[in-house]
């Protein structure tokens, strides 16, 4: 399943519930194009890995705050943060680079 973060505490509060999980954040945009373009592929793999990874969209317009905290600068953007701790995070819709990076974390 694909979150949509509501704001900053919405968005503490789902790092904090997913425990030992890994959490993949999407930082989008709703008229970028690569973000349409990589949101099924997220799809798929939050199903794939649905026991093993929380997913959560940001709407860098609605939530700015949360992409300055992270330096979002374009999007997609992928963040991959365990036990709260940031591991690893990439710009661009590379699904392979993704589902690599995923696998690498669990």
């Amino acid at each position: 399943m694909v979150y949509a973060v509501k704001d900053s505490d919405d968005f503490k509060a789902q790092l904090t519930s997913a425990g030992d999980k890994l959490v993949v954040v999407d930082f989008f945009a709703t008229w970028c194009g690569p973000c349409k373009m990589i949101a099924p592929k997220l799809e798929e793999l939050a199903q794939q890995y649905a026991e093993k990874i929380v997913v959560l969209k940001v709407d860098v317009d609605d939530c700015e705050s949360i992409a300055m905290e992270y330096d979002v600068a374009s999007m997609p953007t992928f963040l991959f943060i365990k036990n709260s701790v940031k591991l690893e995070q990439f710009a661009g819709a590379n699904a392979a680079r993704l589902a690599e990076t995923i696998v690498k974390h669990l």
